[in-house]
């Protein structure tokens, strides 16, 4: 597969040296650098006709048998990329230890990183050398690390809320009431797949939510029926694919080996399919994905300016105003945190900083006057 474009490289395209086939008994790092090839030197499978496979395909096959998510191969991708150009496409296995604390703190004082995309590069390095190249790089101890500030997150009152929700339409108002009123995050809320949504029991089963875990939390009543009226309009475009050869969706891990039929039954596909149908971008297939979350994105940033809305407003804010008002509510933090599938409570202890009651929540004594 043809890679990408990447910016880094001079020409603008990507950096594509020549294979050299190995000889036993000579070592690749004797080999001049413009002469060597981005496609040796760790445990990966070998291509046809006994070449490895490119470094970067080595990747991509250590990433999909860990079974990560698309969203982190292209970012590992993207990251070890951009550490080849910075080092002028040395080859990793010439590099170690100095070069990577080299790029990654040129990303904390050049390019003034945030400290997670700091750690992004980091994890995916360290994935490269360890589990890629079978290399231990050692400890990293001089890397100047990008400082981590404690934010409080922006939260709505349930005035501003009502208000946002009320520039939306059709199924851009159901997923922002769910975001709201079940506390999902944005990927959660599109990933629903028809199965998981009980209008019977009243909840709503979240699978693979962050950290690969499913949980429960509640459908909310003023959602269902019109969730239920969008989720009919949902199955006749399902049967209308089904007609064109379609209707088969993505199933995760070998659920597609173990349940044959399953990708073309009506419980497994998207609540919140994409408006057309599209290229699989690991299997090839063409099929009809879920909603891209640029479409919600979009409406609640047009839809908070509409209403001339001052707080930075983001998909997740509404997730935050869940918390935070049932906070206010009274409800228990452990309860909260089951709802928001923290792993730590201390997470979701945040939102005790937040409550609409001043600093620290309490109430100023000048008020009791």
């Amino acid at each position: 597969m043809n890679e990408e474009p990447f910016p880094g490289a001079p020409d603008g395209r990507h950096f594509r040296p020549r294979f050299l086939p190995g000889r036993p008994g000579v070592e690749k790092a004797g080999l001049p650098a413009q002469n060597r090839s981005l496609h040796g030197g760790g445990k990966g499978a070998r291509a046809p006709g006994g070449r490895k496979p490119k470094l970067l395909d080595q990747v991509r096959e250590a990433i999909r048998v860990r079974h990560y998510s698309v969203r982190t191969e292209e970012a590992y991708v993207g990251w070890i990329k951009r550490f080849i150009f910075f080092h002028g496409k040395r080859h990793p296995l010439e590099m170690g230890q100095q070069e990577i604390t080299q790029f990654l703190s040129a990303l904390a004082v050049k390019e003034h990183v945030s400290a997670s995309t700091q750690n992004q590069a980091l994890c995916a390095l360290l994935f490269l050398y360890r589990e890629v190249l079978a290399r231990d790089i050692g400890w990293l101890e001089d890397i100047v690390r990008a400082k981590r500030p404690r934010r409080l997150p922006v939260v709505l009152t349930r005035q501003e809320v009502k208000m946002l929700l009320g520039a939306l339409q059709d199924s851009n108002w159901i997923m922002a009431t769910l975001l709201y009123g079940a506390g999902l995050r944005l990927l959660e809320c599109l990933r629903l797949r028809v199965k998981d949504i009980g209008f019977d029991t009243n909840q709503i089963v979240v699978r693979e939510g962050k950290g690969n875990k499913d949980r429960l939390t509640m459908l909310p009543a003023i959602v269902k029926a019109p969730l239920m009226s969008h989720l009919e309009r949902v199955r006749t475009l399902y049967q209308q694919d089904l007609e064109r050869g379609f209707g088969r969706v993505y199933l995760p891990d070998a659920l597609r080996r173990k349940y044959p039929t399953a990708e073309k039954e009506w419980g497994w596909q998207w609540a919140f399919p994409a408006s057309r149908v599209s290229v699989d971008p690991r299997s090839r297939e063409r099929r009809r994905h879920h909603v891209d979350e640029s479409v919600l994105q979009r409406a609640i940033k047009e839809a908070a300016r509409r209403v001339g809305m001052v707080k930075p407003v983001s998909c997740h804010t509404l997730r935050h105003a869940f918390a935070t008002h049932l906070l206010e509510d009274g409800y228990d933090i452990r309860t909260i945190q089951e709802l928001l599938g923290h792993r730590d409570v201390s997470t979701t202890m945040i939102y005790t900083h937040v409550l609409n009651r001043g600093g620290k929540g309490v109430y100023s004594p000048i008020d009791r006057f």
